[in-house]
């Protein structure tokens, strides 16, 4: 069977005239006139190579095959019914969803762990599932449904993905409690003479743009430590001298009552964090719900 050309008006068909075993009771069902069904039963019959629906003493029976394929084919309109459906209404505190997002460990921590912490007031039946960010895996992704949404800094355009700006983020200098060098701003000079961990997320750098800016003005940082993720940053600090940069967003979901922080002004480093996803679910209710939650909780925070 060539399913490349099927129409799906003939299936709505098939399953009237099975549930209705009759013509003119289908038609009716179908606000269609009796020949048109009787044109759609002749392409269905050719189809499926088969009679589908014979003549009986009232009506029609359907045959062999067709029981054999009543069941499928109920299942799956039901199953289109229910999609369509999705993509019109939503209501979250009855919608049973998941949503798969990646992101990186920082987002996790900033923006999806707050996310699951109010859907379980608002939309109990909506899950999260989080997936690692890889940067080159992401049109890929989101283009086959393996991941639904991206929240991350987006290094590029694609034509099927649509992009919506969540924040712009800088960055705070963090240490232990009562480190003697986090008591108020810190000059680029004294900035550069701490022993510091960056966060090298491909693993085992020890450079970053902002080596790049200090190399500028001839400074070069102590970089004694790279670490894979934001997360143990805060660790680490809290009980050594070693201090390090970490994103602000970061620090109202970590534990700061053992950190100090300082600002950085003469840092202009920062970055953009945004929602991406494909057009392929774009129009979906559910989906759309969960972004607009998502930036609702960014403006709140």
């Amino acid at each position: 069977m060539d399913t490349t050309r099927m129409d799906l008006n003939l299936l709505v068909t098939f399953e009237a005239l099975l549930a209705e075993q009759n013509v003119t009771k289908a038609a009716a069902r179908l606000n269609l006139s009796q020949p048109a069904v009787s044109a759609q039963l002749n392409r269905l019959r050719e189809m499926f190579d088969d009679p589908l629906l014979v003549p009986a003493r009232r009506g029609m029976t359907p045959t062999a095959k067709a029981l054999e394929l009543l069941g499928p084919l109920r299942e799956a309109m039901d199953q289109l019914r229910r999609t369509l459906q999705s993509h019109q209404d939503f209501h979250p505190q009855s919608a049973q969803l998941t949503v798969t997002i990646a992101c990186t460990d920082y987002i996790q921590a900033a923006v999806a762990m707050p996310l699951v912490l109010a859907l379980r007031q608002s939309a109990p039946g909506v899950r999260i599932a989080l997936r690692h960010y890889i940067p080159d895996q992401l049109e890929p992704q989101l283009a086959s449904g393996e991941i639904d949404l991206a929240i991350v800094t987006p290094e590029s355009r694609h034509a099927q993905l649509r992009t919506r700006h969540l924040f712009d983020e800088d960055y705070v200098l963090v240490g232990r409690r009562g480190h003697p060098a986090l008591n108020g701003e810190l000059s680029m000079q004294a900035f550069a003479q701490l022993e510091q961990v960056i966060v090298s997320p491909s693993g085992g750098g020890f450079t970053t743009p902002i080596d790049d800016a200090l190399a500028t003005f001839g400074l070069q940082r102590r970089v004694v430590m790279s670490a894979a993720s934001f997360l143990f940053v805060p660790q680490i600090v809290a009980i050594s001298e070693l201090v390090a940069l970490v994103p602000r967003r970061l620090l109202q979901q970590v534990m700061t009552d053992r950190l100090s922080q300082a600002e950085v002004p003469w840092l202009v480093e920062q970055f953009e964090v945004s929602l991406i996803w494909h057009e392929r679910n774009h129009g979906h209710a559910g989906q759309r719900w969960v972004r607009e939650a998502i930036l609702g909780l960014v403006k709140e925070s």
